[in-house]
Order: C-alpha cells, then structure tokens, then sequence
C-alpha cells in the first residue's frame, strides 16, 4: 500500500489576528489569499478556515465589483505589482 504524506498544519492567519470583518477596501488582507493572476485561492492552500474563507471570497468580489482589482489579467500587459498602484 502507498504511503500517506504527512503535511504540515496550516493555520488561518485570520483567526491568529482575531479578525471579525474583512473589508474589501483592505488590499494589504485580501492579497494573500489571491494568486498572481488574481484568482481567489483555495483553503487548502491558503489555511483558512471556513468562516474566514467565505468573508475573503465575498470581499473579493466586492472589490472586483468596484474595480479596485481587476476580473483578469492580460498576459500581453503584465503588471509586476498591480497593489503599488492603488492607495
């Protein structure tokens, strides 16, 4: 039989900062929890937990909705650090 891995624990950054709300304005937050080309990473990867994962992904969306990051990413236009840009 194979051999299960053993994975390293992890944890939800969230609850380690006692975070109740997650605003989608706070681009510093929402940043760890989107990939390089803006998708919105799963808990598996991230370590977040259930509670704080629905909030994230809500937050996300708001704030695509209102622009302040973007649906998609143009592999023609790269932008390095799109967040350098927004205050």
């Amino acid at each position: 039989m194979a051999e299960r891995r053993k994975f390293k624990k992890r944890f939800c950054k969230y609850c380690e900062m006692k975070v109740e709300f997650i605003d989608y304005k706070d681009l510093g937050l929402l940043k760890f929890s989107l990939s390089e080309r803006f998708k919105i990473m799963p808990r598996r990867l991230t370590g977040n937990c259930k509670r704080h994962q629905e909030l994230v992904t809500v937050s996300i969306k708001r704030a695509r909705q209102t622009a302040l990051i973007p649906y998609i990413v143009d592999r023609k236009n790269v932008v390095e650090n799109p967040f350098e840009f927004v205050r």
